[in-house]
């Protein structure tokens, strides 16, 4: 998530080196520099519980699970994010300081940044080739989206609420909602 006041116009290359020497985050669309803002204690936790099971779900495979230190990189917007969860399956996404092949991204969304997430950012994840699912948890209320990929070009939403069990289908994991929202006050 970012703010809305750009601080800076620069090149791909300055971007990189900026973050290489930040201890703030900062996402990039089309030379355009934007500071992230900092992730609340719900955030936090969510975030925790999801990467937990992920991380446990992944080990010995061939994927591997980054949290928002890692940029994704849009290559066909000239775009870099840092999403809060992303996987990559991919072998040849071995790239240091940012992935180009996600299967899976995940977002923790407040009421303050969910405009962003379900309108810009969807659409400049959907065109990531290897993106399967992009998914969107409240850090507000039970509730879990998971947009998913079809047919390798139409995406359809699918919601989950408190009792459900949803699928990440693109890495195989089954998580209850209870789980995700573990330790949240409401």
């Amino acid at each position: 998530m970012y703010t809305k006041a750009k601080i800076l116009h620069l090149t791909v290359e300055e971007y990189l080196q900026l973050e290489l020497e930040s201890v703030v985050h900062h996402e990039y669309i089309g030379g355009q520099v934007y500071a992230t803002v900092a992730n609340s204690e719900n955030s936090k936790i969510i975030t925790g519980n999801i990467l937990t099971r992920l991380r446990g779900h992944l080990l010995g495979k061939s994927c591997r699970v980054f949290s928002s230190d890692m940029k994704v990189k849009i290559e066909a917007l000239d775009v870099f994010y840092h999403p809060d969860i992303c996987v990559t399956c991919d072998p040849s996404d071995r790239e240091k300081l940012f992935k180009i092949n996600p299967c899976l991204i995940v977002e923790i969304i407040s009421p303050e940044t969910e405009r962003i997430h379900r309108n810009e950012k969807l659409m400049n994840y959907q065109q990531i080739k290897s993106l399967q699912e992009y998914v969107l948890i409240s850090e507000s209320e039970k509730k879990v989206d998971i947009y998913r990929k079809y047919n390798h070009k139409t995406w359809f939403l699918e919601q989950f609420f408190p009792t459900d069990i949803m699928k990440l289908s693109s890495v195989g994991l089954e998580m209850a909602i209870a789980e995700i929202y573990e330790d949240i006050e409401f």
